[in-house]
């Protein structure tokens, strides 16, 4: 029985994996931003779009096609992006944390996206993991605060913990709506969730 269950969780991730494969996507997790962008239209075309978390590249060459080729995307990660990306979108190494004391030295202003795919390495500790959630959601949302243009929108993974409504709680004061979404294409299994901030006031 557990057998034929891990069978179908496997079909389940393998669809999107080749979907991914098949659209030219370094990874699955494409579909969940897309989902938030067809239901929420956060991104517009010529938007100028920062993407936090971005490797394998999957988000930030969605983004860019989005925006369109007058607009572009900046993606940060840990890891470096080796996917081909289009023209208007580019990656840099770095750690949030670092450079959330003073972002605009990093990354710029003038963005109407703040994206954030950001997780922390899991440990398997539930309660350790949301910490580690919570903490890279906080510099996400700080860069936002910061960089984003009013009106902007926020897009930020976080791990269901009891953090959680503090983090929308901080969100929704920031912005105009806050909703919390649950892609499909999320693993069932999953403890993550996307919250998301429409227009910044």
């Amino acid at each position: 029985m557990k057998r034929k269950k891990g069978g179908k969780a496997s079909q389940w991730a393998d669809h999107y994996t080749r979907r991914a494969q098949k659209e030219n996507y370094p990874a699955r997790s494409v579909y969940k931003l897309a989902e938030i962008q067809k239901k929420h239209r956060v991104i517009e075309k010529g938007d100028r779009v920062l993407d936090l978390g971005c490797a394998p590249g999957a988000w930030l060459k969605y983004a860019a096609e989005q925006t369109g080729a007058g607009g572009s995307v900046l993606g940060l990660d840990l890891m470096p992006v080796k996917a081909h990306l289009p023209a208007n979108a580019t990656a840099m190494r770095g750690d949030i944390h670092e450079m959330v004391q003073d972002p605009s030295a990093a990354f710029g202003g003038g963005f109407q996206v703040v994206l954030s795919d950001m997780a922390p390495a899991t440990t398997g500790h539930k309660f350790s993991d949301g910490v580690r959630s919570y903490e890279l959601c906080r510099a996400s949302l700080a860069v936002a605060d910061e960089l984003l243009a009013p009106n902007g929108h926020f897009v930020c993974k976080i791990f269901q913990s009891e953090d959680f409504k503090a983090f929308c709680d901080q969100v929704k004061v920031r912005f105009e709506r806050m909703q919390i979404f649950k892609p499909q294409s999320s693993r069932k299994a999953s403890r993550e969730i996307f919250v998301i901030g429409l227009g910044k006031k």
